[in-house]
């Protein structure tokens, strides 16, 4: 499984930027964490080398679209399923508050 780095990230003390190594280019990326810096250039170099795979081209920037494209498609089902029992929970409290209108409507006349 490629990485994203070879070496582990190299930070510069000077401007806190870390080394990274992205579908064999190297960036310099500027961050506080460099952990995380190199999680993700990980992900990015895993979902190019994915794509390339699968696809017959050799363009680096067609690649980065696609693998782009790729993580924008999880990001937004993940945002999707994140709303989803949101809204099911709206619903149901909805469905209770009607429950309990009835309720109080009943006693009322009751009472």
């Amino acid at each position: 499984m490629a990485t994203a780095s070879k070496q582990p990230p190299a930070k510069e003390s000077v401007n806190g930027s870390v080394r990274v190594e992205i579908f064999d280019q190297v960036y310099n990326l500027r961050g506080s964490d460099a952990d995380y810096i190199l999680k993700l250039a990980e992900y990015v170099d895993a979902k190019m080398r994915a794509v390339s795979e699968q696809t017959a081209t050799v363009d680096s920037v067609r690649l980065a679209v696609l693998a782009a494209l790729n993580i924008a498609d999880e990001y937004h089902l993940l945002k999707r399923q994140l709303k989803s029992p949101a809204s099911e929970v709206k619903q149901r409290a909805s469905k209770l508050e009607s429950a309990l209108d009835e309720v109080l409507q009943d006693t009322r006349r009751i009472g």
